[in-house]
């Protein structure tokens, strides 16, 4: 099965509500993490502060969650070299609500693909290609100028305070993806005469971009 980006959605939220201290996170997969009465219901999309890097400054769903316990869908911490017992523990935030980015005309991601540094042993003709984290990523688009759009007007004022915003992407297939940092939209729109006006939008992650099915 092939899917294409046409009928992608994107939403972006500066609203959360309250932080929930997350006491513990078990190394496993999923992760369960302890929260007292945190109030989430199945597929709440959570902002996770952790001590964990691959967990902190990412939206997960939430699953199978008790009153004072939730699974983080998607999270595999069962390395403790990479997620060290003890030390996942930090915040959770529900992302309260969505708006929708309007008049997108067109998309590209950037960044996320593996890194990797070369090791040159003496004793050896061949080279060692070792992986060492990933690339910064981010979302470019280009959006129909329209100064008399209330959500652009509400873009612009978040590109000026540098605020940080959970995003979401709803593409085709049912499948959802979210990330978090900074949205910026540019000031000067791009004027080529016979082409509608535009302006270029961008949205660089702090943490993992994570993508759920249907």
């Amino acid at each position: 099965m092939y899917y294409f980006p046409e009928g992608t959605k994107i939403y972006y939220s500066v609203t959360f509500a309250a932080t929930k201290t997350i006491s513990a996170v078990t190394n496993a997969s999923p992760a369960v993490a302890t929260a007292t009465a945190h109030g989430y219901s199945d597929l709440d999309p959570v902002l996770i502060a952790s001590g964990w890097e691959d967990a902190n400054d990412t939206i997960w769903e939430v699953d199978s969650q008790t009153a004072d316990t939730f699974n983080i869908t998607g999270l595999d911490s069962s390395s403790t070299t990479y997620y060290p017992a003890g030390s996942g523990v930090g915040t959770a935030s529900k992302v309260s609500s969505w708006m929708e980015i309007p008049q997108i005309l067109t998309i590209a991601s950037n960044g996320g693909g593996p890194k990797y540094n070369t090791v040159s042993p003496l004793a050896t003709r061949n080279d060692i290609k070792v992986p060492v984290g990933f690339e910064a990523s981010s979302i470019d688009l280009e959006i129909g100028y329209d100064p008399t759009n209330a959500t652009q007007a509400a873009m612009a004022g978040i590109t000026r305070a540098f605020t940080k915003v959970a995003l979401k992407l709803v593409v085709p297939g049912g499948g959802r993806l979210y990330g978090y940092g900074n949205l910026l939209l540019s000031e000067v729109p791009k004027l080529n005469k016979g082409s509608a006006i535009t302006k270029a939008a961008s949205i660089s992650m702090d943490g993992r971009m994570v993508g759920y099915g249907a």
